[in-house]
């Protein structure tokens, strides 16, 4: 399949029903259980998923988060964050978060669906990921004081079964502890782990590169 083909496939698995838990626990790495209801006080979060081709290849954006000791300093993530009063949708306050945290403006991207939302017990948020896609590779204009860096990562080494592995891992939020984490790992300075993992595990299982 092209690029095109590729999205179109991707946005008709995305109307129908999502894998959901079963695929994000394949990458799930958890200090503790998660509660069997969202707290009445989460916060909404939105992040995205933006997907662009790369010399005829589909990439995925990731970002590197700056070290300011929150809970998630440091990660490899998806742009976004929290929902802001003014967002009149998820959508928008994803779409809001991607041009604050990497400059790519709304009408440079097609949401083309979303991924199951996953409660993140740590920063207590309830995230909901969006899938984008970008006709070209975008122009990028980052927020020095978020993020430390871009990843452009292609799909096809990013779902290759090699690269998946358990990594011992000290979070920032919990340091007197280490867990066993599924990670994917793209290169010994950056494994991919937590909530990005398992939203990426998700959309793996919706693409079915296999």
């Amino acid at each position: 399949m092209d690029i095109r083909q590729q999205i179109e496939s991707l946005q008709t698995r995305l109307q129908q029903p999502l894998p959901g838990v079963a695929a994000q626990n394949k990458m799930a790495s958890r200090v503790r259980a998660l509660p069997l209801q969202i707290p009445e006080d989460a916060r909404q979060s939105a992040v995205m998923a933006l997907l662009y081709p790369v010399q005829h290849e589909l990439n995925l954006l990731l970002i590197k988060r700056v070290e300011d000791g929150k809970p998630h300093s440091g990660q490899i993530s998806f742009p976004g964050g929290r929902r802001d009063p003014e967002d009149e949708s998820l959508q928008i306050t994803a779409l809001r978060e991607t041009y604050e945290e990497v400059g790519i403006r709304a009408d440079k991207i097609e949401i083309i669906g979303s991924l199951s939302s996953l409660y993140i017990p740590v920063s207590n948020s309830n995230v909901f990921p969006f899938v984008g896609f970008a006709d070209n590779k975008p122009e990028l204009n980052i927020c020095a004081d978020e993020v430390q860096y871009t990843m452009e990562v292609p799909i096809k080494k990013l779902f290759d079964p090699g690269i998946k592995t358990v990594r011992h891992i000290t979070p920032s939020a919990f340091p007197e502890i280490t867990i066993e984490a599924p990670s994917y790992l793209w290169d010994e300075d950056h494994i991919i782990w937590g909530a990005t993992a398992m939203m990426i595990a998700e959309l793996e299982e919706l693409m079915n590169f296999r």
